[in-house]
């Protein structure tokens, strides 16, 4: 049976969702239109344009004499961009550019069309150093899953959104928060997500994430062995010791590089967890929203029995790099100063 037209509509062939047009509207793509019966693209090289009228110099493309020779390199080498080339992919109808070209001696081909939506995805790096949520677990935005936690970055949580199993894959609603999400991110509005087993986030482009419910101010700049590299000098002949205690890895001054060429004396201090170098140790406790990114409340948990027990009347400072000093400098209301008894355990 024939496609049937209503009055004044046109249907649009640009994509597989075959959108039929009515007058003064348009697709569901918004690219295409009905102009006046006529089936029209509303944003040709829009960017182009936009360049053109801030007087910007263009490069010309396919301006020679003569028939085109199919090389996409001449002269200053013009390259062929997919902006404003139109749709659709090329398993539907032919891309609007098909280049060939030879590089290196080797022959090439250069299917030129834009991008597929549901192919798209965001990795959002969040500056701060709190605890978002376990690895892999799963990203929502308004209960819908868009994404999980990948990898973290130095001083930066990241989450991996968008994609074509939850652009595509789950429910229509799911394809849609997440298509959602992903235009309010990249047109610089503010997205409000929350991870499983994790933490409520609100970020928004060139703004401070706003992390169950407190902004940040800080980010994470070094970890405690970095910290005590940067700080060693304005410690030295204050305390005999300092800990800075730290996610990824924790200091101490006594045993570290950087104090040693100053000369601060051995502490006999010990510390739980992993050591890796002289004054640096991993995994002193688990990731957390407390001292220095980790899940502990009380720093003094991480001290095992000291080494020397026979320094009575030392001193010693317990810091943390972040999330709330972010290794800045520590001061008396940032400082925790216990001084050592004859005991295996220090006495604050």
């Amino acid at each position: 049976m024939p496609d049937v037209f209503p009055p004044d509509t046109v249907r649009c062939d640009a994509c597989p969702v075959l959108c039929y047009i009515k007058r003064g509207h348009a697709g569901a793509c918004d690219r295409y239109a009905n102009v006046e019966g006529q089936l029209v693209r509303v944003d040709p090289h829009i960017l182009l344009d936009r360049a053109k009228s801030q007087g910007t110099p263009l490069v010309p493309f396919l301006e020679r004499e003569g028939d085109w020779d199919g090389k996409i390199m001449k002269g200053q080498e013009t390259f062929v961009t997919a902006i404003g080339a139109g749709t659709t992919y090329p398993d539907y109808k032919p891309a609007p550019f098909i280049v060939s070209s030879e590089v290196e001696g080797v022959d090439m081909v250069t299917v030129v069309t834009e991008g597929i939506f549901s192919y798209c995805g965001v990795k959002l790096k969040i500056d701060t150093d709190r605890h978002l949520g376990p690895e892999r677990n799963l990203v929502r935005a308004r209960g819908e899953p868009v994404g999980h936690v990948t990898t973290a970055e130095y001083g930066s949580q990241m989450l991996s959104l968008g994609g074509v199993h939850h652009l595509t894959g789950g429910s229509k609603s799911e394809g849609r928060v997440t298509c959602e999400t992903l235009l309010d991110l990249c047109n610089g509005k503010e997205v409000e997500l929350t991870i499983d087993d994790g933490a409520s986030v609100r970020v928004a482009a060139g703004k401070p994430p706003v992390v169950n419910g407190q902004q940040e101010e800080r980010m994470r700049v070094g970890c405690g062995s970095a910290t005590i590299g940067m700080f060693a000098k304005q410690w030295f002949g204050k305390v005999d010791d300092v800990v800075v205690v730290d996610d990824h890895i924790t200091g101490v001054l006594s045993e570290h590089q950087a104090g040693k060429l100053l000369g601060v004396r051995e502490t006999g201090i010990a510390i739980q967890g992993r050591r890796s170098t002289p004054g640096r140790y991993f995994q002193v406790a688990e990731p957390g929203t407390g001292w220095g990114g980790t899940n502990i409340s009380d720093p003094l948990t991480i001290l095992k029995p000291f080494l020397n027990r026979n320094l009575p009347g030392r001193t010693f400072a317990c810091s943390w790099s972040a999330p709330l000093a972010s290794s800045l400098p520590i001061t008396n209301s940032m400082m925790k100063r216990c001084a050592l008894s004859k005991r295996s355990f220090p006495k604050c």
